[in-house]
C-alpha cells in the first residue's frame, strides 16, 4: 500500500512543480452546517495570508431547539449568504476580477445547506470566467494548520468534530488514508448530547467543557468504551448513555450535580483520547517513517482540555503536537479558501456540474471496504 500511495504523491508533486512560486487568491464558502461564512485567502510562497473572514453565526435561531434544524439553516444560508461574500471581497479589498478560483463545501453536510454555498459558488464562477473547485469539507479540516503556519506532509491527523471522529494518514494534498474512526456517535455529538440530557443550553459542546471545570471528575465511575483493545476506533454511545443513566438516578439535579456529571464525562472522553492516540501513533509510525506531527482540528479541537491532553501524549511520544487556531477548529471559509488555493495550484479545478453530496468521505477505500456507518442510498458515512 505505501509503494502506491508514494507513487500518488510523486505524480501530484511533479503536478504542481510548475507552479512554484506562485500564487493563488480564492474566495472560499462554507455552509456545510450552522455557519454561513465568507473568506479570501492568498497562498503563496510564504504561506497562507487570510485577506477577509467573515462568519455568521446562526446560535440564536437553533439554540431553542437544543440542537441544528436542517430546514432552518438551508433558509439562514439563503438569507445571509450575499450579504457574507459582499463583507468578505469589501474587507479583502478585491474584486471578483482579482481572484483565482472560487471554492465552496461540496460536502459532507446537512445537504441544503451544501446546495446553498455549492450553487453560489457555480454562479461566481461563471458569472466572472473563474475556475470552481468543489472542497471536502473534511479537507479543510485536515490542511486548516496550514493557516497559521506552514506544516508540512505527511502528518497524523485527528479529525475531531459534531459529525466525525477519526484518525487520518495525511499523506499529501488529496492523498488520505483512514486509520480509524467512530463505530456510533461522534465526539462532538456526544458531547452535544450530554448538554442536551443536562439541559446546558446550545451550543452544548463549550457549555459541557465549561461545566467540567467546577466539577468532580472521580465522582462517576464511567466507562472508557474500547481503551485497551486493538486498533484506533472509537465509541462514545455507551458513554453517553452512562452519564444518562446516571442523571436518572439523581433525579432532580443541582449545579453541583450537573457539573461533576460534564467533568467524569469529560475525563473518560481525554482518557478514550489518550488511549487511541497512542495506537494510532502506533500504527503511523511504521507505515510513514515516524514523521512525529499529531495534528488536531474540528470543532471539538477548541476544547483545552482535549487539546491539553493531546499535546501531552504527543510529548511523550516524541511527536510534535499542532493545531488551529480556535477560531479555525470550528467550521469557517478561510480553511475551504486555503483547500480551494492548494488544489488550484496543483492543477485542480472542478465542473460546474460538480454535484453537492450529503455523505462524502476522505478515504472512500476504506469507507467501502470497511465502513463505520452502513452504506445506505447517500453513500458510506465516513
Amino acid at each position: 500500500m505505501r509503494k502506491r500511495v508514494e507513487a500518488v504523491i510523486s505524480a501530484r508533486r511533479q503536478l504542481s512543480a510548475g507552479v512554484e512560486g506562485k500564487q493563488a487568491t480564492v474566495l472560499g464558502i462554507e455552509t456545510s452546517c450552522d455557519e454561513t461564512a465568507a473568506a479570501v485567502v492568498r497562498l503563496g510562497a510564504n504561506g497562507a495570508e487570510i485577506l477577509s473572514d467573515i462568519v455568521l453565526s446562526q446560535v440564536a435561531a437553533h439554540a431553542p431547539y437544543r440542537g441544528v434544524v436542517p430546514e432552518i439553516a438551508a433558509r439562514a444560508h439563503v438569507e445571509g449568504l450575499d450579504g457574507a461574500i459582499r463583507a468578505a471581497m469589501h474587507e479583502a479589498g478585491l474584486g471578483f476580477e482579482d481572484l483565482d478560483a472560487v471554492a465552496a463545501t461540496a460536502g459532507p453536510g446537512l445537504i441544503g445547506g451544501v446546495m446553498v454555498g455549492l450553487v453560489t459558488a457555480k454562479a461566481i464562477a461563471l458569472a466572472h470566467d473563474k475556475p470552481l473547485i468543489a472542497v471536502n469539507h473534511l479537507e479543510g479540516h485536515a490542511l486548516s494548520p496550514r493557516l497559521a503556519r506552514p506544516v508540512t506532509f505527511p502528518y497524523l491527523l485527528l479529525l475531531v468534530s459534531g459529525g466525525h471522529c477519526q484518525f487520518i494518514a495525511v499523506l499529501g494534498l488529496g492523498v488520505y488514508r483512514r486509520l480509524g474512526s467512530t463505530v456510533d456517535d461522534a465526539l462532538g455529538e456526544a458531547y452535544d448530547k450530554v448538554a442536551k440530557l443536562l439541559d446546558l443550553g446550545f451550543p452544548g459542546g463549550p457549555a459541557v467543557e465549561v461545566r467540567a471545570k467546577a466539577g468532580d471528575p472521580k465522582r462517576f465511575d464511567f466507562p472508557r468504551p474500547l481503551r485497551g483493545r486493538p486498533g484506533c476506533d472509537f465509541s462514545f454511545a455507551g458513554l453517553k448513555t452512562a452519564v444518562a443513566r446516571e442523571a436518572a438516578a439523581l433525579g432532580d439535579l443541582s449545579d453541583q450535580d450537573k457539573a461533576d456529571l460534564c467533568a467524569g464525562f469529560q475525563a473518560a472522553v481525554l482518557d478514550v483520547l489518550s488511549d487511541r492516540a497512542e495506537r494510532a501513533m502506533g500504527a503511523f509510525d511504521p507505515l510513514w517513517g515516524a514523521q512525529g506531527r499529531l495534528v488536531v482540528a474540528g470543532g471539538v479541537a477548541a476544547n483545552q482540555a482535549v487539546r491539553a491532553r493531546l499535546e501531552a501524549v504527543a510529548a511523550a511520544r516524541g511527536y510534535d503536537f499542532i493545531a488551529p487556531p480556535p477560531r479555525y477548529c470550528t467550521d469557517n471559509a478561510a480553511m475551504i479558501a486555503l483547500a480551494g488555493a492548494e488544489r488550484i495550484l496543483a492543477g485542480f479545478r472542478d465542473n460546474l456540474d460538480a454535484p453537492a453530496r450529503a455523505r462524502w468521505p476522505l478515504d472512500e477505500a476504506a469507507a467501502a471496504l470497511r465502513p463505520t456507518h452502513k452504506a445506505g442510498r447517500k453513500g458510506a458515512k465516513a
